[in-house]
């Protein structure tokens, strides 16, 4: 009989016995048994018994009744029953591994596409607003961008390091077409000079380490979120492929196989004697359970407090914004820099230079330029929170996972006839134990024997990743963040937002975490490290705190305001 394709396991014998008939008490032939048997284990096997007979060589399937079985049978169920447990687990996990393994992709391709948009609004930036360094700058861009994403997807790279590597590479730009607009240092030894002294003019203020802090804080928790997704599949992936004890094969064989030996092929095991062999089968996997638990809450946890500085969506489309604040501080701070520039580099030996024209003019859409607005639905929040809700509902996957085998595929309903690993009863009288191993002691049906070394080095990895994403998590109210393994910085980080990680205090009109920047309008910019463009008659700098100093301050304000305003509207 050849079985459909999508017929396998211990529902097609079923199934197929249901063509066939029940065996009677004193039952006279073996042909159903057969029947299945040559169809389960894929051919034919000499010897098999036309009528029931003594089977004293018999191992696991024993009886004092005629046995339609034999030792060659009973050795091919059991390799039948190890795989049947295998597919059950393989079947019993198969939504979870899908749902982690779908968004961990998606997350990975929202991660890309989003390096790629914000990389995209800091050309158009350059493009746009500062044309003449735009070609010159595209090189820094894309560099930064790609160590964005290598750190993220897991590289060894250092987010300090790369921060620091692309202000120091956009100064000499910005001193050349700014500061010092229509000519170029032809000497390269001149640029270097001034690349090397931006850390010690800082021309672009506290914008640098504001970066330094908002990448560090949103980019960590999205790679150890990836990170976490994938140990997730790794976990799925290696109970699914476990291998089971001797005692457990042989307490699944008896249990499902041993039946057909007296003709019982119909028969399904009592609900507590299922329990009893398959929560032995599986103690040590239960042993996962509450480290499981602790695994998807964790998630959960680091999840909802990705928001504000810690919410990647917000850090890399409001990039560019940050860029263009540094640029105009060095721009409006200009002669000073100059001054200082001169007296670290000394004067260079110019030539005037013609800007090349932007690369991205002529045409935009080849290169990936457009920018548009995206959905508030779309962002990746929301879509984390939909994972996390829908995968909430498996954190007790692994403890309950024995009962599920049973209650959906493999015992008998409540009141009705089943095996009971010797025959047919009313209902099954030996004691129920619980999941895990210390349960398993009084287990009637199956000893389970020490500790699974496969399980223990699962669990050891959940604890790790489960430490990661609770040390790393914003929730508490002061966060060690340990940034890349190169450079160490370490940083004591509050969980809430302030000025400094550029969420927008009152007064300031930055967005938030919403990926629409058209409303965008500056921060309150920390005068103290702008030129000191007005002193006081006593010879202080800008006071911006005191009353005596507001028309000082409006009248600063007033010339930020202006320069931003060169920034087109670009979406």
């Amino acid at each position: 009989m050849d079985a459909p394709t999508w017929c396998v396991g211990w529902r097609c014998l079923l199934l197929l016995a249901l063509v066939g008939s029940t065996r009677s008490e004193g039952v006279q032939s073996c042909e159903e048994v057969r029947k299945l048997f040559q169809w389960r284990l894929v051919g034919a096997i000499k010897g098999l018994p036309d009528s029931p007979r003594a089977g004293p060589d018999l191992q696991v399937c024993t009886s004092e009744k005629p046995t339609c079985c034999t030792r060659k049978m009973e050795e091919r169920y059991q390799t039948a029953a190890r795989q049947d447990m295998q597919q059950a687990l393989q079947t019993s996990s198969s939504t979870l591994k899908f749902l982690i393994s779908r968004n961990a992709a998606a997350f990975q391709e929202t991660l890309e596409t989003l390096i790629r948009q914000a990389e995209n609004y800091t050309s158009i930036l350059f493009c746009n607003t500062y044309r003449n360094m735009a070609l010159e700058a595209a090189a820094s861009v894309q560099e930064f961008f790609t160590d964005v994403g290598l750190y993220l997807f897991g590289a060894d790279v250092n987010p300090e390091e790369f921060v620091n590597r692309f202000f120091d590479s956009l100064f000499p730009l910005v001193y050349d077409h700014l500061i010092n607009p229509g000519v170029a240092d032809s000497s390269l030894e001149y640029s270097e000079c001034i690349r090397m002294a931006r850390r010690d003019l800082s021309p672009f203020g506290n914008i640098p380490q504001r970066v330094m802090g908002q990448m560090g804080r949103s980019l960590l928790p999205s790679r150890t979120f990836l990170q976490a997704l994938n140990l997730g599949i790794e976990v799925i992936n290696t109970t699914d492929h476990l291998h089971f004890s001797k005692e457990c094969s042989r307490a699944v064989l008896r249990m499902q196989y041993c039946p057909h030996c007296q003709g019982l092929t119909l028969s399904k095991p009592c609900m507590g004697y299922c329990l009893n062999v398959m929560r032995g089968c599986l103690a040590h996997m239960a042993e996962l359970n509450p480290h499981w638990h602790a695994y998807i809450r964790s998630l959960e946890e680091l999840s909802d407090a990705m928001h504000g500085t810690y919410d990647i969506e917000h850090v890399l489309l409001n990039f560019h914004l940050l860029v263009n604040d540094a640029v105009m501080q060095a721009h409006l701070n200009g002669p000073k820099l100059s001054d200082q520039v001169n007296k670290i580099c000394g004067r260079p030996s110019r030539t005037p230079t013609q800007s090349p024209r932007c690369s991205f003019d002529e045409s935009k859409e080849k290169y990936g330029m457009k920018i548009s607005a995206r959905n508030e639905e779309e962002t990746l929040a929301n879509r984390r929170k939909e994972f996390i809700n829908s995968l909430r509902l498996h954190r007790t996957f692994y403890g309950a996972l024995a009962d599920q085998l049973c209650v959906n595929d493999l015992a008998a309903a409540d009141g009705l006839p089943c095996w009971n690993g010797e025959d047919i009863v009313k209902s099954y009288t030996q004691r129920v134990v619980g999941s895990g191993i210390k349960d398993q002691s009084g287990n009637p049906e199956i000893k389970v024997k020490g500790t699974d070394p496969v399980i223990n080095q699962i669990i050891d990895k959940l604890k790790h990743v489960i430490q990661l994403l609770q040390g790393r998590s914003p929730k508490p109210e002061k966060w060690e963040l340990q940034m890349g393994s190169g450079g160490g910085m370490a940083e004591q980080v509050s969980g809430d937002c302030d000025d400094e990680d550029g969420c927008g205090a009152s007064g300031s009109g930055e967005v938030k975490r919403t990926l629409k920047v058209t409303d965008w309008m500056p921060d309150e910019m920390n005068l103290s490290d702008v030129k000191q463009i007005h002193q006081t008659d006593g010879g202080s700098t800008l006071d911006t705190t005191g009353s005596g100093s507001t028309a000082a301050t409006e009248s600063m304000t007033v010339t930020l305001m202006g320069a931003v305003m060169l920034l087109p509207t670009l979406w």
